[in-house]
C-alpha cells in the first residue's frame, strides 16, 4: 500500500511529466509554425537541377498491428553544386528518377514542383 508519502511523490511525478510533455509540444508546434512563417516570406525560386538521390523513410507506428508510415525525400543538385533535399508526395516521388535534369521550384525548405526537361 500507498502511504501519504507515495501519494505526494507520485503527484510530483505526474505534475512533472505533464508539464514535461506540455513545453514539449508547445516547442515542436512552435518550430512548425516558425519553419511555415519562414517559408510563406521566402521567395519562390526556379532553378536548373538535377535528381541526384531518393529516398524513403518508413517509420512504425504500432508494434502490435504493424502498421507503417512512409515518408519520401528526393536531393537535387543546382548548377552551383549545392544539394537540396526535399520532402515530396507519394506520387511526385513515383514519377521522379536519378539523373533527370529540369526546372525545380522551391520556397524555403517547401518543394513546389520539378518540370523535367
Amino acid at each position: 500500500m500507498l502511504g501519504p508519502m507515495g501519494f505526494q511523490m507520485f503527484n510530483v511525478m505526474f505534475t512533472v511529466m505533464f508539464v514535461l510533455f506540455i513545453v514539449v509540444f508547445v516547442v515542436m508546434v512552435g518550430r512548425s509554425l516558425f519553419r511555415w512563417n519562414r517559408n510563406n516570406h521566402s521567395p519562390r525560386l526556379t532553378v536548373a537541377a538535377t535528381v541526384v538521390a531518393k529516398r524513403q523513410h518508413v517509420s512504425r507506428r504500432n508494434s502490435d498491428t504493424h502498421r507503417t508510415s512512409s515518408s519520401y525525400y528526393v536531393t537535387f543538385q543546382v548548377e552551383s553544386g549545392d544539394r537540396m533535399e526535399f520532402h515530396v508526395d507519394p506520387s511526385e516521388y513515383g514519377m521522379l528518377v536519378e539523373g533527370d535534369r529540369g526546372q525545380l521550384t522551391f520556397q524555403g525548405t517547401r518543394y513546389l514542383s520539378f518540370q523535367r526537361k
